[in-house]
């Protein structure tokens, strides 16, 4: 009698895909953004801190695009990411002018929007199969 060795297949860790290592970075980097624009109103570095990471925050943006564009193509799907890219990129353009131009009443704003669509773009992209793990169903 010959015996069927089974094997249980151990859980793969789950992969990041480049996608949401971007949103990811972009959000943080919004997030490094509001704590140094803390910084700018209490400390003498703080305008310095700012004024980098207003760079590194529209090169995140940047990358973002360049991440939808590169998940979209090799699969062939929808280019919704591309749109949401291209529009994160707006509104950090829309952030840098109204930054450079002092408007903070417009400037605080925009940046609290852009970081809570960071968040809600990075949120979507999670699978449906890690969301609420480690809570209770009850």
């Amino acid at each position: 009698m010959a015996t069927e060795a089974t094997t249980t297949k151990a859980a793969a860790p789950h992969r990041y895909s480049f996608l949401q290592i971007a949103t990811a970075l972009q959000a943080l980097t919004i997030f490094v953004q509001a704590v140094s624009a803390g910084l700018l109103f209490t400390t003498a570095y703080g305008e310095v801190l700012h004024d980098v990471g207003a760079r590194v925050m529209y090169g995140s943006s940047m990358l973002y695009v360049l991440a939808a564009v590169l998940a979209w193509r090799p699969g062939g799907g929808s280019p919704r990411q591309i749109w949401c890219a291209t529009g994160f990129l707006a509104l950090a353009s829309a952030q840098v002018a109204v930054g450079v131009a002092h408007i903070s009443s417009v400037h605080v704003p925009l940046g609290v929007l852009m970081f809570g669509l960071s968040v809600l773009a990075l949120a979507r992209q999670v699978p449906s199969g890690h969301r609420g793990q480690g809570r209770s169903t009850r």
